[in-house]
């Protein structure tokens, strides 16, 4: 955590009111040892304090990205043409060709380009647990980014070998939960930014052995445990978390699946979040994102399915297959909610004279800021700009050719609708400055993996020269799987119906 003083002047500052309205105001914040302490107009900056001058900028609380896998960034380029059930053998099943420090370097990349988009929390879906060492590294690249996150520890089915693809038959060999708990001792990492959260998906196992499992986590003082949730595989995560008495205000679902009324009304009275990925979504065939509830008045036509607009929140998911940006999936989301909505109407023969406030550019803008804290249980802390909350904020150039007339006349609407990552300036997560001038800054690496790296501190440069050898490395291995046989191996052990299957 910052000790250091940060004075942001005369910018204009996105505001929540009661309501969860945006009100842009121009007037200074003042950051103390990583919190907002007081915003005002009258203010000055206190001796010593780091002056930022913020005039013709915006200033937004940072995005909460609440579905992620950090590990991927060498796995990029492989997903662009590829559904769901391809990606998880080129993909998700490729950890295998990880070493510990090629985990390291793929995860603090990963939280890079997320903070450079403006991203300054993740819950981070680690299925990255080949190792203690795996995990360690993964840990200590999250924390040297700088990033805030819920690096959520995830048992998996490591596979053991490709050409014929086998798995190990236990996902809890004995180390397994001995480095989650040893971890969970261990308390929070990088200043206390990182903290442990748990991820699971194997609900093929017992039900009492599933329900110990979570006693256990929850007894370790874990706050978020996130469930894939797939219509594509079939993965009734909400039903099956309520049979087992498990949904509740810890659990983030991420993408839904086939979500019916019945499903979504269990997970909103119970508490728990839905995470909206909607590039990834859109692409693998996991159907519409139910993050904006205008999508889903064709209720008929969907089997029953509604959106869960009140507990939902963003995440980029795969940054393999699609960009780093949280704005971009809110962009994306609420352009394809739009046309849902429009050709309910349309096909009633109606125009529909205006949009519903759901579909607002202030609701895309909120899913990816208060809704994602509150998604994470942080509503108090992050999500907004307010005194008492941490100093996660992101700072606009409202004279950028993509932002200018648009920054002035509707700052919510230039930043949802027109930005890209060039256009944010400053970074600032917990109190310090992770990007300044448009260039993400140096990172000191976590003590953790200074020995195994072999560096105290990295420049983004350096950090691409290492992705680039590990992923030719990495590359040499991978050109000698029989990626057929294994999407074969892969279906029949998760009993998908083939007869399903249809060529393009």
């Amino acid at each position: 955590m910052s000790s250091t003083s940060l004075f942001l002047k005369n910018g204009t500052v996105l505001l929540h009111d009661a309501d969860d309205h945006v009100n842009p105001t121009i007037t200074n914040i003042l950051v103390e040892n990583g919190k907002i302490v007081k915003i005002a107009r009258d203010i000055e900056a206190p001796n010593g304090a780091e002056i930022v001058d913020c005039t013709d900028k915006l200033i937004s609380p940072g995005f909460v990205d609440t579905h992620h896998h950090g590990w991927q960034t060498q796995l990029r380029g492989r997903h662009a043409n590829e559904q769901l059930i391809p990606y998880m053998v080129t993909g998700n099943a490729i950890s295998v060709q990880y070493t510990a420090e090629d985990a390291f370097y793929g995860q603090l990349a990963g939280m890079l380009e997320a903070i450079g988009s403006g991203t300054t929390t993740v819950v981070d879906h680690a299925h990255i647990t080949q190792s203690p060492e795996h995990v360690g590294l993964a840990i200590a690249g999250t924390a040297s980014s700088g990033i805030r996150s819920v690096f959520c520890y995830t048992p998996i089915m490591r596979v053991k070998q490709f050409n014929p693809m086998e798995f190990h038959p236990n996902p809890f060999e004995d180390w397994v939960m001995q480095t989650f708990n040893e971890l969970a001792d261990r308390g929070p990492s990088g200043d206390g930014r990182v903290t442990l959260g748990f991820a699971f998906d194997l609900f093929f196992l017992p039900a009492e052995m599933i329900k110990g499992l979570f006693a256990g986590v929850k007894a370790k003082g874990v706050k978020t445990i996130t469930v894939h949730g797939s219509g594509a595989l079939n993965l009734p995560a909400i039903t099956s978390l309520n049979d087992l008495d498990l949904l509740d205000e810890h659990i983030i679902i991420s993408h839904g699946g086939a979500v019916k009324r019945a499903e979504a009304n269990l997970l909103t009275s119970k508490g728990a979040h839905l995470s909206s990925t909607p590039s990834t979504e859109l692409q693998c065939g996991m159907g519409r994102s139910y993050c904006f509830d205008a999508a889903f008045l064709d209720g008929a036509y969907t089997g029953d399915s509604i959106g869960m607009q009140s507990h939902a929140s963003l995440g980029v998911d795969c940054h393999s297959c699609t960009a780093g940006s949280i704005i971009s999936e809110a962009r994306l989301g609420l352009q394809n909610a739009r046309n849902h909505f429009n050709e309910f109407h349309l096909k009633q023969d109606k125009i529909p004279r205006n949009l519903p406030e759901s579909l607002s550019v202030e609701a895309a803008f909120n899913l990816a800021t208060i809704k994602g804290a509150e998604a994470v249980r942080m509503g108090d802390q992050i999500g907004r700009i307010a005194e008492g909350y941490k100093a996660d904020l992101v700072i606009f150039d409202a004279l950028s050719p993509s932002m200018v007339a648009g920054a002035q006349h509707d700052p919510v609407a230039a930043i949802i609708m027109h930005s890209s990552p060039a256009d944010i300036d400053t970074v600032i997560v917990d109190g310090v400055i992770r990007k300044k001038d448009g260039k993400l800054l140096p990172v000191k690496v976590d003590e953790v993996a200074r020995q195994p790296i072999g560096k105290d501190e990295l420049a983004w440069s350096g950090v691409a020269k290492e992705i680039v050898a590990s992923r030719e490395k990495m590359q040499a291995e991978i050109a000698k799987i029989d990626f057929k046989e294994a999407v074969a191996s892969l279906m029949k052990m998760w009993y998908i119906d083939t007869s399903k299957l249809v060529d393009a």
